[in-house]
């Protein structure tokens, strides 16, 4: 899996981000991410951008800022 994101790297971030850097960013893998996706558990919302999966990066960053995740 790596070393989880820190909030300062995820801030540098694009936009939108894919299901796998978001886990990256809360510190799960990307099989856990899409599972949790799956069961409408995401702790942030996802959106879809034509047939793939993406989370918002500003999303990302408030969740971690509140003490969600482990960056």
């Amino acid at each position: 899996m790596g070393d989880p994101a820190t909030l300062d790297e995820v801030r540098r971030w694009p936009a939108l981000v894919s299901l796998a850097q978001a886990a990256r960013a809360l510190g799960f893998s990307t099989a856990t991410a899409y599972r949790l996706h799956r069961r409408d558990g995401f702790p942030v919302p996802v959106v879809k951008v034509g047939s793939r999966r993406r989370v918002r990066t500003a999303d990302l960053v408030r969740l971690l800022e509140a003490g969600g995740g482990t960056a």
